[in-house]
């Protein structure tokens, strides 16, 4: 078993973790985090999401956000964009990636975004090509991959036919996720096998959420298959508004406390992730849901 000697993390706190708070947080909250994290060696950073004001009020910020950041070279910016009219909103604030996103759960799919999920690809075909000749690069999120809250466990194959077509409309990159964190680590590494029968391994990620506390298991799972790309969200923010009780993301700061302690490297800083994550907390008056910042934290203040 040869695990990778490296991974990158994309840090997607910043949308992700936070379109669900209730109370609206202020863009130069949002701007300062992104500057956190970046200072504490995250590369990939997943900023915003160009939706509705009316479906996600919390990401209304965006222009504000995405023109308030502190860009740095060699650092990846990237956005999710629902649908066309998204695209062209988010390509004024010059990201380096879009996000598109399917499910691998027809029911899912219907709940979510009222179509099928051949249909929410074909939706997404012309975004996709107006993102490549812009020379913006695709990243698809394919969500439920290994169990949806309406149809309970997903198939294999299910999740093999969403990469597909992800792939037939030029996605370059996919997120295998475990949207409600239901996965165990033979079930999670099922879901990856299909996915890279369409995609190679520098362009799959896991992105795995802790309901059940099997994101670490999951994790350790997908590495021991080479993957060496993540998502995870700072300080655990985030959960999935479609999926009762479903506890949010990853914590990054859990994830790289692994890795480091599997000699396995990551560019960053974990005492600046624990600060960035910590500051977020303080912000949203609620302790960190990262286990490794809490101890950390502990410790220090000890």
């Amino acid at each position: 078993m040869k695990l990778p000697s490296r991974v990158k993390l994309v840090e997607v706190g910043p949308r992700d973790g936070l379109q669900n708070e209730k109370q609206p947080v202020p863009a130069a909250i949002k701007i300062e985090l992104v500057h956190r994290l970046q200072a504490a060696g995250l590369k990939e950073i997943e900023v915003t999401s160009y939706v509705s004001p009316k479906w996600v009020p919390q990401m209304a910020d965006n222009h504000e956000v995405m023109g308030g950041i502190q860009r740095q070279s060699g650092i990846r910016y990237s956005v999710l964009t629902p649908n066309l009219k998204g695209f062209e909103a988010a390509v004024l604030d010059k990201p380096d990636e879009i996000v598109v996103f399917g499910a691998a759960s027809e029911a899912f799919s219907q709940k979510n975004i009222n179509c099928s999920i051949a249909e929410s690809i074909e939706r997404f075909a012309p975004v996709v090509q107006a993102a490549l000749a812009a020379g913006i690069a695709v990243r698809g999120a394919m969500s439920c991959t290994v169990g949806c809250p309406y149809e309970g466990e997903i198939a294999p194959e299910r999740v093999g036919y969403l990469a597909g077509l992800m792939k037939g409309i030029g996605v370059q990159r996919v997120d295998v996720a475990d949207t409600i964190g239901v996965g165990t680590p033979r079930k999670v590494q099922a879901a990856l096998e299909v996915t890279l029968q369409h995609f190679g391994i520098d362009d799959v990620s896991g992105h795995f959420h802790d309901t059940y506390g099997q994101a670490l298991s999951n994790t350790l799972a997908a590495l021991e298959m080479g993957i060496w790309n993540f998502q995870s969200s700072v300080a655990g923010l985030g959960g999935c508004p479609y999926a009762k009780g479903a506890t949010g993301n990853v914590a990054t700061e859990d994830v790289v406390y692994l890795l480091h302690g599997m000699n396995i490297d990551t560019g960053i800083d974990l005492d600046a992730l624990v600060d960035a994550g910590a500051y977020i907390s303080e912000q949203l008056g609620r302790p960190s849901g990262s286990r490794v910042a809490r101890a950390l934290l502990a410790k220090r203040a000890g």
